[in-house]
């Protein structure tokens, strides 16, 4: 069964570069780009419009930007090696500088970031394969796990809504899922050859999918470890993937251009969109909120943000 989504806008030049990263709140979408900004948006109207820009927030780019569940807190990773915190107060507050992490950091030392649920810490990836968890509501913001592995670049990095995992996925394909109560690793599962590009734990905590170069989304069992299922259909290589609220649909963006919508209890594409000709970097549910149909935005190397709405039964 198929899933109907209609184009409800689309931002045009949204930054002057492509854009890497988009992190989403109740009532704001956050974007990123290799330019130095962030720009933040009002999904509350229905053109979307610019109410805040983070000047200057990286000077050489922004390669990655993640935003808490459950918090008004968001992080940023620039090309400089810097890792920037943001807060703000309320919904539609100001959003503002909150600190950084220094840890003495260069280039590759923070790669892929991610953000616990109530925004109190932080996981990264690295260049030279570590994972790294660093606590934010401590006084100078200390690494307080680190993680080893087998020393291959990790593109990605994702924490479970309950706080208990750590999940990495790295160059070489491993994929990593680690404890945090024991700080300990849980599983190094079954890896995808290439690349892994983007993990991304389900909303429950119990599913993991992991996608990259293979051109496939992998479903792994967070406790057991086991591959239990795999998506197919993807032109080029898969580089976000973002769960609903629900947890009963997956949103993949790829280098083909396109984003598509699985269903996870069928294992079955329900929807497929193009965005341009250009790499798709980015795919992200805005949160459900009363009164709206699902929604979700797309950014990408053409410099769009667009905004899709699921069309009504």
């Amino acid at each position: 069964m198929s899933k109907q989504y209609l184009t409800l806008h689309t931002l045009t030049s949204a930054h002057p570069s492509d854009i890497f990263a988009l992190a989403p709140k109740k009532t704001r979408l956050l974007s990123a780009s290799g330019a130095s900004s962030i720009n933040i948006y009002d999904t509350t109207q229905s053109d979307f419009p610019l109410v805040q820009t983070l000047e200057n927030a990286h000077p050489l780019g922004i390669h990655h930007l993640v935003t808490a569940r459950e918090a008004q807190r968001a992080a940023s990773a620039g090309f400089e090696g810097k890792v920037k915190i943001w807060s703000a107060e309320g919904e539609n507050g100001e959003w503002s500088l909150d600190g950084e992490i220094v840890d003495g950091n260069k280039p590759g030392d923070v790669w892929a970031i991610a953000l616990s649920a109530d925004g109190n810490y932080l996981a990264s990836s690295s260049i030279n394969g570590k994972v790294n968890v660093w606590a934010l509501d401590q006084q100078g913001m200390p690494k307080i796990r680190e993680y080893e592995t087998k020393g291959s670049f990790g593109l990605c990095v994702d924490l479970s809504a309950d706080g208990r995992f750590t999940a990495s996925g790295h160059e070489n394909g491993s994929i990593y899922i680690f404890n945090n109560d024991t700080s300990r690793l849980s599983h190094s599962v079954a890896g995808l050859v290439h690349p892994v590009r983007s993990v991304a734990f389900s909303p429950a905590s119990k599913l993991l999918a992991a996608a990259g170069d293979a051109r496939i989304i992998a479903l792994y069992d967070v406790n057991s470890g086991e591959q239990v299922a795999n998506l197919t259909g993807h032109g080029g290589w898969v580089l976000s993937v973002d769960w609903s609220d629900t947890g009963e649909y997956l949103l993949s963006a790829s280098h083909d251009s396109k984003a598509k919508i699985w269903r996870i209890e069928t294992r079955t594409c329900v929807a497929t969109h193009s965005h341009g000709d250009k790499p798709l970097w980015s795919a992200k549910w805005l949160p459900k909120v009363a009164g709206r149909s699902e929604m979700f935005a797309l950014g990408g190397g053409n410099q769009n943000i667009a905004f899709y709405r699921e069309a009504a039964g």
